[in-house]
């Protein structure tokens, strides 16, 4: 499935001052009998942002809210950048973690580290990683929970990230994900780019190896 265009963009941004949130704590196992890619924006953080337990029948209107958690405090509505302590999205490969993410609105996760799966999971499904220094992270966060309506710049061409104050973090981010968010591919659409070369390879191969293509002679690389 195509992912959109990633390249500049600004945004608010929300602080969560924590090292080592795994993917539990993003998304819980209890939400991953579904894999419909929907549905879980209003469960992320679910053991932080609500006072009782849900699970995927639970009616959200219904769900006391915590207020001490910042992404259910008015000054981070609409928040598009999350600022996180190091090692964000350890734990498990679930790709829900992302899923959620992007479906409450994130477009960008600024940390010191990340897991690598998470790192992967997310690259592909639109979300950009900005993995920064340790110190210019613990900036971010420091001005982000200080400075209502905090704003962060990030510009994926540049691999950069500018505060308000025009201060500029440079980011690390593999090539070929960075490549495939600024064409907005996703693993599938960047393997069709090539659609022509596979289909010459069927047809060679089937010259040579015709037994391994008996019975698919209408299956080709569209």
């Amino acid at each position: 499935m195509p992912i959109d265009k990633f390249s500049a963009f600004t945004g608010i941004a929300v602080a969560l001052p924590h090292s080592n949130i795994d993917t539990d704590q993003i998304i819980p196992k209890q939400f991953l009998r579904s894999v419909k890619r929907t549905g879980f924006g209003d469960f992320l953080f679910n053991d932080w942002r609500y006072l009782t337990p849900a699970d995927l029948d639970s009616d959200i209107g219904k769900l006391p809210l915590n207020p001490d958690f910042p992404l259910n405090q008015q000054r981070y509505k609409g928040a598009q950048i999350l600022i996180c302590g190091p090692n964000f999205g350890c734990g498990s490969s679930r790709e829900h973690a992302v899923w959620a993410l992007a479906e409450f609105g994130f477009r960008a996760v600024v940390s010191a580290s990340f897991g690598d799966i998470f790192q992967t999971n997310a690259a592909k499904n639109g979300l950009l990683p900005v993995a920064v220094t340790a110190d210019a992270a613990r900036l971010m966060l420091a001005n982000c929970q200080a400075q209502p309506g905090y704003r962060l710049s990030v510009d994926l061409e540049k691999k950069q990230v500018v505060e308000p104050d025009a201060t500029v973090h440079s980011f690390a981010i593999e090539e070929g994900a960075r490549n495939r968010l600024l064409a907005g591919l996703d693993d599938i659409a960047a393997t069709l780019q090539h659609s022509g070369q596979i289909k010459l390879y069927e047809q060679k191969r089937s010259q040579i190896e015709p037994w391994l293509f008996a019975g698919d002679a209408g299956d080709s690389c569209a």
